[in-house]
């Protein structure tokens, strides 16, 4: 929470900062065991290429994380007239659908977004700000939360594609194709 205060300690006014981590898939605590193994061997070890390299999940990341704490926690200060902001990798950012930005005064969300960059004079790790976009909390959360809705015959093509990835090449699938479109005119 975020909080204006007189020089008596009463507070004016509040709002909240919602700091938003980014889920990983992968794996870390193998290729850290095995620097354990050896650190001064493994110091520089370089393990990107590697299966199971941990990369963001930012899917999950707004769905099972960004989202419900909009819903609950930013639904609370949004009927109260409050204003959220929410810090977040730029990475995060750039993967959340399209919002519609406002001025600062008008809005109720501010998205302050942030880059970690590595300063090379001190080899040291930092926090940059790269920009504010200010958003309406409702316009915001309905973008967030309602999926892009595309075309049946694209999902349908997405699928075979996944399908005939895992099946054996030259060899076709015991059972044909089911043709949904057909199953659902007919119900």
């Amino acid at each position: 929470m975020l909080v204006a205060y007189d020089k008596m300690g009463k507070i004016l006014d509040f709002g909240a900062l919602e700091i938003q981590a980014v889920y990983i898939s992968g794996n870390i605590r193998r290729p850290f065991e095995y620097y354990m193994e050896s650190p001064s061997k493994r110091a520089k070890m370089d393990w990107r290429k590697e299966t199971n390299y941990p990369r963001p999940d930012y899917l999950s990341s707004s769905r099972k994380r960004l989202a419900p704490q909009l819903l609950y926690k930013g639904g609370i200060l949004n009927k109260w007239h409050k204003k959220i902001a929410i810090a977040l990798d730029e990475g995060f950012f750039n993967t959340i659908p399209d919002l519609t930005e406002t001025d600062s005064k008008s809005a109720d969300v501010v998205w302050l977004i942030y880059n970690l960059e590595r300063a090379k004079s001190t080899n040291t790790y930092f926090l940059r700000k790269r920009r504010a976009v200010y958003t309406i909390f409702n316009e915001s959360l309905d973008h967030i939360i309602r999926a892009e809705v595309g075309e049946p015959a694209d999902f349908l093509k997405t699928l075979q594609e996944k399908l005939d990835e895992k099946l054996e090449i030259g060899y076709p699938p015991d059972n044909a194709t089911i043709n949904l479109g057909d199953q659902i005119a007919s119900t």
